[in-house]
């Protein structure tokens, strides 16, 4: 089955994960790259995005599955694609024979923290050590409610690093499948154990995938 990589980035972060999967097929059906559908009742084209991003987050490493109705050369679905998507939608690479989407375990992640009247003085020492302890609990929302989980043993590597005078950046390497943990419950720790650190604004993007012995994933 091939595999495409893409990017989400600008406004295009306000896409929902349904509203994309919309957009990709209408940009496979605009392109006359017809898509096999699924058997059944309520058949679905055969498309599918690894790891839905949360609105708002951009990524350079998404990850698009599809199947064809028959072969066409992966640079030419790329270009096709590429002529049907919107702006901060962009096809990176098309490929076969991608790895097995149980073998992808971790990502690379920055997390801006954006503070209005300038960086706190002592947040970067703060936040630091708050990432250093053993135990830090966040609430997780799921279809069975509110938990509490520790997201210190889904942090693989975490630095914190000063962009400007109004801007920190978490940049860490973190477990994205099984366990998972969403890039935004890092601002969410802070904010809950360093109010007064707590950014004005946060942005998340994803830069990279790997496997669990942390070789890039594609």
């Amino acid at each position: 089955m091939p595999r495409a990589l893409f990017e989400k980035t600008g406004n295009a972060v306000w896409i929902s994960h349904l509203d994309l999967m919309r957009l990709f097929q209408r940009a496979f059906k605009r392109s006359g790259l017809p898509l096999t559908h699924t058997q059944g009742f309520n058949p679905r084209p055969s498309v599918s995005i690894a790891l839905p991003l949360s609105v708002g987050v951009e990524s350079h490493c998404e990850l698009l599955d599809f199947e064809l109705e028959r072969p066409f050369p992966c640079q030419q679905i790329q270009n096709l694609l590429n002529e049907n998507l919107v702006e901060g939608v962009q096809v990176l690479s098309v490929y076969d024979d991608g790895a097995k989407l149980k073998n992808l375990s971790l990502l690379d992640c920055t997390v801006s923290l954006e503070y209005d009247n300038g960086i706190p003085e002592g947040a970067r020492d703060a936040i630091s050590a708050l990432f250093a302890r053993e135990e830090l609990l966040v609430e997780k929302k799921s279809k069975k409610g509110v938990t509490e989980q520790n997201i210190i043993p889904m942090i693989r590597s975490l630095a914190v690093q000063q962009k400007d005078r109004h801007i920190l950046c978490l940049d860490g390497r973190i477990c994205c499948q099984n366990p998972t943990l969403n890039p935004v419950q890092l601002s969410a720790a802070i904010a809950k154990f360093l109010p007064n650190y707590a950014a004005n604004f946060v942005t998340c993007c994803r830069t990279e995938l790997y496997d669990e012995q942390e070789n890039i994933f594609r």
